[in-house]
Order: C-alpha cells, then structure tokens, then sequence
C-alpha cells in the first residue's frame, strides 16, 4: 500500500466520534498539505474491510462531497447524526464539529 495513503488511513482514523474533519485538514495531519484530491482518491481507493469513518470527512466548508440524494450522501448523513452531528441541508457547522473546534472555542470563544 501506497505510504501517502496509509498516512492518511491513519489520519482518519484518528477523527473522534462526533467530529469532523475536511480532506484539506486530513491531507495536512498526513503530512501532506496541499494534497485535499489526494485524501479523496485515497478514500475512493480503501480496501474494503478497513472500517475507516469515512463519513467524518467533508469539503472545507462542512458540505458532504458525495451527490446530494444519492446513496452515499444518505449513508453519511445517517452515520453522522448517529454521532450527534448536526447535519442540515447537506451540511456541518464546522465550528461546532470540527477537528479544531475545540481549541478554537478556547482562544476566541467561538461557538
């Protein structure tokens, strides 16, 4: 296996529960800032029976990347909220649900 992908396996892998994250912030935690696309050909390309959270991982603007009423969109809305995600319209709160939610809460009391 490619050692960028197994980089970025561990990546996701490593999303809490109940968080999210987008390919940019995966591709960067990889070691491999920039390469977003990458992180995305890599999910398309996990062996099956990896049992990656998949689903935790958005566009940068919190939307799901898969086609809007498609079955793949339905099956992450689903796991997300089974989390406590707040999903609407197809979309996270990033600032809630994010990766760096926490830590940016903490120095600018975002919410």
């Amino acid at each position: 296996m490619d050692k960028r992908y197994q980089r970025i396996y561990a990546a996701i892998a490593a999303i809490p529960a109940g968080r999210v994250a987008s390919y940019g912030q995966i591709a960067a935690r990889a070691g491999l800032p920039g390469r977003a696309r990458l992180v995305g050909t890599a999910l398309r390309d996990t062996p099956d029976g990896l049992g990656l959270p998949w689903f935790r991982v958005l566009h940068a603007d919190g939307t799901i990347a898969l086609p809007r009423g498609s079955r793949g969109f339905r099956e992450q809305t689903k796991r997300l909220r089974a989390e406590g995600v707040d999903v609407r319209n197809g979309r996270v709160p990033m600032a809630a649900f994010g990766l760096d939610a926490d830590l940016d809460r903490a120095l600018w009391g975002l919410n």
